[in-house]
């Protein structure tokens, strides 16, 4: 080999020779090919061509083969090529690695990959995912750097207070000015009970004292939703919960600021001290019920101070900040009807409190023994603790947010930014008649309502509405005695049913339908039908027993027919047939002629008579039963003086409103606008009218008559003495007033209607009694500066038809009965001569009681002549506690 070095290389002509004689000699049989013309890969470890007499190749092949290597990959200088043998020589295939085109100029990201050929030009590289990974990552860091290093910690006592909400009279003036810093009041962690914090703590974010303040997954779950046009998820820590508490001047569901609170959140946890976010965290949190920070919640839930809260309220606090309207013990009807129920945000604030417990002793934070003192819901209370809101004024504000939440796609607000405050909210509450009407209630309660000497007297509640028949608007409601002390409006949903007062639905079906053909069969019946007329005549007998439309007797399921009572067991009209006509049967209000006119009419088109006037079809109960026509279902005062406006306004419906305009710093973002509809022709409103007149002028109402003025009404008692009614209007203005008894004591089970005989030292309450004599006081104050109207003069309207005019001839089995038998035991509700029902009587809450001819005696009075019961019994029928929301069910169910 050391020979071979030190041979001088050939020239490049003796190169060409050489390779001459390479090819040269494959046609003289010496030798094969050269292995450099025929491709074979071990060429290129040889020259390529051989010396003379087939000899192998001298080092001087060698060395050129190099230097024209190096010259084919950009050597100093390049000569010609060789006529083959070389790799990538013209004249023959590549060697090893031949034949690929001199490499370009190098990428700084290599994709599509080069020298990759199909679908592996597209597979990245290990290297460029992994140098991408890299960067993404650092630019993650430097983006938390900058971020970290830019926003500062906020501070709790600028920030975190919210904004007032103003309210203001129909006038202009301002009613009250509520928001997030009345109801708050800061104090030190010394004040606030060891056990409230290891509540939150265990409940949310157990590892709040050791972790950085973010939640990962928390964060990255809130991200992706929020990228997906989803709702966030919130803060998942307490200091993110803490953090945005403390930025309320920005609330918007965007990316930007979830990096914010991430951030902020961050820095928090490294900066401050852990006492001082849960401080911070107590302090600031929304409890409900307009309180802010656990002191306002301790006084708003238990009417004491934050540092004597018990273990077991504390669990029950900490369950509040999941969501008071799902959690407050007292429902928010207003704001979800169905789901936000005093019995369900029960059991789930039971549920959510006993976890809690059971959290702190697993995590050590409380003990076993203490633990199992604490197995039902603490005692709680209605108290509000912003005196602002006593009186009239909390039922008003309750009722103008309740209209502005469940109009939220109109108005834009959600409850959330309505606790943040801001608004400037514009009711349609008139001052004057709101104090009219309380200081009509309170004349009557206190003359007669006397809790300390009868105890008939106690748990009796009044409430009352008035709406313009014009426009909709509530102009002035009764709630109750005082917004901090009883918590249920009164005005709205109490469950009370309206008795007689659902008759004049009744009358306008009758008027608007007819009655159907009692010869033809139930198909044609629909559409041949006879419209009424109000001297129409009807049997006023007592313990009528209904028939269906056709004649038939009417019978439940169970087989048991009907025999439906008048108040005091009266007949009305002469015998045999008893037949009065309609307009008198309103002024005594008859019910065995109503009911039986439902029946000839039809219950569903009763229904839909009551739905057109205003009542909301939610609060309609029991229309497959013949009671239904008088008064079984239990709309709210405001809708009762709502529907009623309808009669008033010539058959123009339009639903009662409580909010005419809100405003924000951005100007005005939501004005209210009637919508007006044609509820009943104004022929049959007119006819209705003119019978309520005579209710008014000389039937069970006069005492609601205002000297000069036109008036038109009804009144209402209902089965079992649980309920009175009176709704009356004139032409600008309808009001309905309600009176029970109810213990709305919250922590009692199977809470009922409770009877009212006895109730003021009278034997029994009628609509025409108290609540006809609040009425009156009330409408002669709020109509005294405003011009005497009259209602439009009725058209005659309909036929005279004569239910039954003579005597069957020859009566069957069932009617011979009922001339026959004993006269059956009447409902307890209803008892004016007997004591008590027989022994075989039999009841529900539909039929009444069964008598021991088969019938069922239908429920009472339901408007009343005013004579009282000698000897009244318990009612059959209990009242429904539930509220029915109606009169805020214009507002999505619950307020208006």
């Amino acid at each position: 080999m050391s020979e071979h070095r030190r041979k001088p290389p050939q020239s490049q002509e003796g190169g060409r020779a050489a390779a001459r004689r390479g090819q040269s000699g494959s046609s003289s049989g010496r030798r094969a090919a050269p292995r450099g013309a025929t491709g074979s890969p071990s060429d290129s470890y040889g020259s390529g061509f051989y010396g003379p007499g087939g000899e192998e190749p001298s080092s001087g092949g060698r060395a050129d083969v190099r230097r024209a290597a190096q010259r084919s990959t950009g050597g100093r200088r390049r000569a010609a090529e060789p006529a083959g043998g070389r790799r990538g020589g013209p004249s023959g295939p590549p060697g090893r690695g031949g034949g690929r085109p001199a490499p370009g100029k190098k990428r700084l990201i290599d994709y599509p990959r080069a020298g990759k050929y199909g679908w592996q030009r597209w597979v990245p590289s290990w290297k460029l995912v992994t140098g991408l990974f890299v960067a993404f990552m650092g630019s993650l860091v430097a983006v938390a750097g900058v971020g970290y290093a830019v926003v500062d910690i906020p501070k709790v006592d600028e920030t975190a207070e919210a904004q007032n909400n103003v309210y203001y009279w129909a006038d202009g003036s301002q009613m009250v000015a509520t928001g997030g810093e009345t109801n708050r009041q800061i104090i030190g962690l010394s004040q606030i009970p060891e056990a409230m914090r290891w509540a939150v703590i265990s409940q949310e974010n157990k590892t709040f004292y050791d972790d950085s303040g973010i939640d990962p997954k928390g964060i990255a779950r809130a991200v992706f939703n929020m990228a997906r046009g989803g709702q966030t998820q919130g803060g998942s820590t307490i200091t993110q919960q803490y953090v945005k508490n403390a930025m309320l001047n920005d609330q918007s569901q965007t990316i930007s600021r979830k990096f914010k609170e991430i951030f902020v959140s961050i820095k928090v946890g490294a900066e401050q001290d852990k006492d001082d976010i849960i401080e911070g965290y107590l302090n600031s949190a929304y409890y409900g019920r307009n309180a802010y920070g656990i002191q306002a919640a301790a006084r708003a839930y238990f009417d004491k101070d934050a540092i004597d809260l018990n273990e077991g309220e504390c669990a029950f606090l900490a369950a509040t900040l999941k969501g008071a309207t799902y959690y407050d013990p007292a429902g928010a009807r207003s704001i979800d009807p169905t789901g936000a129920t005093p019995e369900a945000n029960s059991k789930r604030a039971l549920n959510q409190m006993q976890d809690t417990l059971d959290k702190m002793v697993e995590y050590e934070h409380l003990d076993a023994a203490t633990r199992a003192k604490y197995t039902q819901l603490p005692k709680w209370k209605n108290p509000r603790s912003n005196t602002q809101l006593s009186g009239q004024v909390g039922y008003l504000v309750d009722l103008a947010n309740s209209y502005v939440i469940t109009n939220g796609k109109e108005t834009g607000i959600t409850q959330d930014k309505l606790q943040q405050g801001g608004y400037s909210i514009y009711t349609t509450f008139d001052k004057n008649k709101v104090k009219q009407l309380t200081t009509a209630v309170s004349k009557v309660q206190k003359a007669n309502i006397k809790p300390e000497e009868r105890p008939e007297d106690t748990h009796v509640q009044f409430g009352g509405a008035s709406v313009n028949p014009a426009t909709g608007a509530i102009e002035a409601i009764y709630g109750g005695e005082d917004a901090t002390k009883h918590f249920t409006n009164n005005a709205d949903q109490t469950g009370a049913q309206v008795g007689s007062t659902f008759k004049p639905f009744v009358l306008a079906a009758a008027m608007t339908w007819g009655v159907r053909d009692k010869d033809l069969g139930s198909s044609q019946a629909q559409d041949e039908r006879t419209i009424v007329s109000p001297k129409s005549l009807f049997s006023g007998k007592n313990k009528l027993k209904i028939k269906e439309y056709d004649g038939r007797i009417w019978k439940n399921e169970k087989g048991e027919e009907w025999l439906q009572t008048n108040d005091g067991q009266a007949d009305y009209g002469s015998p045999p047939n008893y037949k009065i006509d309609l307009r008198e049967a309103m002024r005594e209000s008859v019910n065995s002629a109503f009911v039986q006119l439902g029946m000839d009419v039809g219950l569903d088109k009763v229904k839909e008579a009551a739905t057109s006037a205003g009542v909301k079809e939610s609060s309609l109960t029991g229309a497959g039963f013949p009671s239904f026509s008088i008064g079984i279902s239990d709309p709210s005062a405001i809708r009762m003086a709502g529907s009623y406006a309808t009669f008033a306004a010539s058959g123009k419906q339009r639903d009662p409103y409580s909010v005419q305009k809100v405003t924000s710093q951005e100007g005005v973002i939501y004005t209210h606008k009637t919508e007006t509809k044609q509820g009943f022709t104004s022929a049959v409103a007119d006819n209705v009218t003119d019978v309520l007149k005579t209710v008014v002028e000389k039937g069970t109402g006069t005492a609601a008559q205002l000297p000069g003025r036109e008036v038109a009404g009804k009144t209402g008692t209902t089965d079992g003495n649980k309920s009175a009614w009176f709704v009356g209007y004139t032409p600008q203005l309808s009001t309905a007033i309600t009176m029970f008894r109810y213990d709305d004591d919250e922590t009692k089970k199977n809470r009922t209607f409770l009877e009212m005989f006895g109730t003021g030292g009278q034997k029994k309450i009628h609509g025409a009694s108290f609540p006809a004599e609040i009425w009156h006081d009330y409408m002669a104050e709020a109509m005294k500066n405003l011009p005497k109207k009259s209602f439009p003069e009725p058209v005659a309207i309909g036929e005279v038809v004569n239910e039954d005019p003579l005597p069957s001839p020859s009566p069957s089995v069932s009617e011979s009965e009922e001339e026959t038998s004993p006269s059956p035991s009447p409902s307890p509700s209803e008892t004016e001569t007997e004591p008590s029902p027989s022994p075989s009587d039999t009841c529900n809450s539909f039929f009444g009681c069964q008598d021991d001819a088969g019938g069922v005696n239908g429920g009472g009075d339901n408007g009343g002549t005013g004579e009282a019961s000698p000897s009244p019994s318990p009612s059959d029928t209990e009242g429904d506690s539930k509220g029915n929301g109606n009169g805020g069910n214009f507002f999505g169910g619950s307020s208006g």
